[in-house]
């Protein structure tokens, strides 16, 4: 297996055979292709980046050595595949990186935290590290491909990936869930102010009261003792 953490010369040969192969094969051979590269490695944008950029050079690879019998539909058709397997597997990043998210909130991590900071912060450039990865290895695959690529990309910059969407939908909550936690916090210390509040005022009004009647009365032993 190379370097890239998947066995390429395998994705470029499905897509170099593609006109024999539907989309959806293509498609989940680069899902599968993506994950493995991805596993065993930290999920950083660094990380991302390298995987992506090394799929999409080994479906641009295929995809020219078909293009010989499919013609320049398929071509395009295969690289959109791509991308969308590329997606398909992104989909997961974001999933294990909710999780993630969701034991440290769950721990009482709080905005403030860099930690924190940078975890959501990733999770919002996900979208564009992805696309970046493939519009710079699209744009070493060659004239013969620069057409395609182009209609594909401008594609998933009107539509978007479900990858984005998915990692927006990830911070909105997990900022919900902390904001909800912080009020939640305040709410109880509020509360056990008030109840603290009300044992001194009970405090004040019972016992206090008790204790200033016996040094009255007290004070008054005194005087008549005087007498």
């Amino acid at each position: 297996m190379s370097k890239a953490g998947f066995d390429q010369q395998a994705l470029i040969d499905q897509f170099a055979q593609a006109a024999a192969k539907g989309n959806e094969q293509l498609r989940k051979a680069v899902h599968d292709a993506t994950l493995k590269a991805l596993q065993g490695r930290e999920l950083s944008l660094k990380n991302i980046r390298g995987v992506v950029g090394k799929v999409t050079e080994a479906a641009s690879a295929g995809a020219a050595q078909g293009a010989l019998s499919g013609g320049v539909a398929k071509v395009e058709s295969m690289l959109d595949t791509a991308v969308a397997g590329m997606d398909d597997a992104l989909l997961k990043a974001v999933e294990a990186n909710r999780l993630a998210l969701q034991r440290l909130v769950d721990q009482g991590v709080s905005l403030r935290e860099t930690q924190l900071k940078k975890a959501l912060g990733d999770l919002e450039k996900m979208e564009d590290t992805m696309m970046a990865a493939v519009k710079k290895a699209a744009g070493s695959a060659g004239d013969g491909l620069a057409g395609p690529w182009k209609q594909v990309l401008e594609k998933f910059n009107v539509s978007g990936t479900q990858t984005g969407v998915q990692a927006l939908g990830t911070v909105e909550q997990m900022v919900g869930q902390m904001h909800t936690t912080i009020r939640e916090t305040r709410a109880a210390s509020l509360k056990a102010a008030q109840t603290l509040a009300e044992s001194y005022t009970a405090l004040v009004s019972g016992v206090m009261i008790g204790m200033a009647d016996a040094l009255r009365e007290g004070g008054k032993g005194k005087s008549s003792a005087k007498k």
